[in-house]
């Protein structure tokens, strides 16, 4: 179940440019029952994992050389996100379970809408210009970083209508501009993780971990060389209905 649950989420990343940790995280929690902090913390290691492999994968329709092209959107992006996932993780390190559980709920549909809403977003003029998108990046980079930090997610599901809205970046493109942004966002992220003692999780579950991450990898490769040939019409709302369902479960756990 770790390498078949990890392999369809791997997919899923490696197709749109996410790490995939808004579905693995109602997996951890409801199908093998780890507690929300350590589910968390699972969740931000494969999505590391997802996010690191995706990349290149993708580079065949979207070569390393367009990515790096763009390089100030990213940096924009970076100066926020970095210093939001640090307080993101040391909220999450403090949170009650109980809360957690609600805050995550919440923000799994939040991101569903923001899927259905913002994903459907053609490239074009961006909407901010100079200062005022700069500005603008920092703000929306800080606050997609606590978000992915509580969640431990990659924060793609936000930064690829952000890149397109606010950047006008094609979807294409912004799907792996956000994995360059999230690769370095998640690291922090990891790292304020590995000061609470719940971080032993990853030690406890050797095994699993590895199974699942390598079924991200062969998932990470399937979606990569499917990207382009489903259309987002179809796939995203379907994605928006399984994060729907999953926030619900989530809520709902004790």
């Amino acid at each position: 179940m770790a390498f078949g649950g990890g392999g369809i989420i791997g997919a899923l990343g490696g197709l749109i440019g996410l790490g995939g940790a808004e579905f693995r995280l109602p997996l951890l929690i409801g199908l093998f029952n780890f507690a929300a902090l350590e589910a968390v913390i699972l969740n931000k290691a494969m999505s590391l994992v997802v996010v690191a492999s995706a990349l290149p994968f993708r580079a065949a329709t979207v070569p390393f050389g367009t990515i790096a092209g763009n390089w100030p959107a990213v940096v924009n992006l970076l100066a926020g996100s970095l210093l939001g996932a640090w307080f993101g993780a040391g909220w999450a390190t403090r949170l009650k379970s109980e809360t957690l559980y609600k805050v995550i709920a919440a923000l799994l549909v939040a991101i569903a809408i923001v899927l259905v809403i913002g994903h459907d977003a053609t490239a074009g003029q961006p909407f901010l210009t100079g200062n005022a998108q700069m500005i603008a990046g920092v703000v929306a980079g800080f606050v997609i970083g606590i978000v992915a930090s509580l969640l431990g997610v990659a924060g793609g599901e936000l930064l690829i209508p952000t890149l397109v809205l606010l950047f006008g970046a094609d979807i294409k493109l912004a799907g792996s501009l956000s994995l360059a942004v999230s690769l370095p966002t998640m690291l922090v992220g990891f790292t304020r993780y590995s000061r609470d003692q719940s971080f032993s999780v990853l030690g406890r579950n050797k095994t699993f971990l590895l199974v699942m991450a390598a079924g991200s990898i062969v998932g990470t490769f399937i979606g990569g060389r499917l990207l382009g040939l489903v259309p987002n019409g179809l796939l995203l709302p379907a994605l928006a209905v399984i994060l729907l369902i999953s926030a619900v479960k989530v809520w709902r756990h004790r």
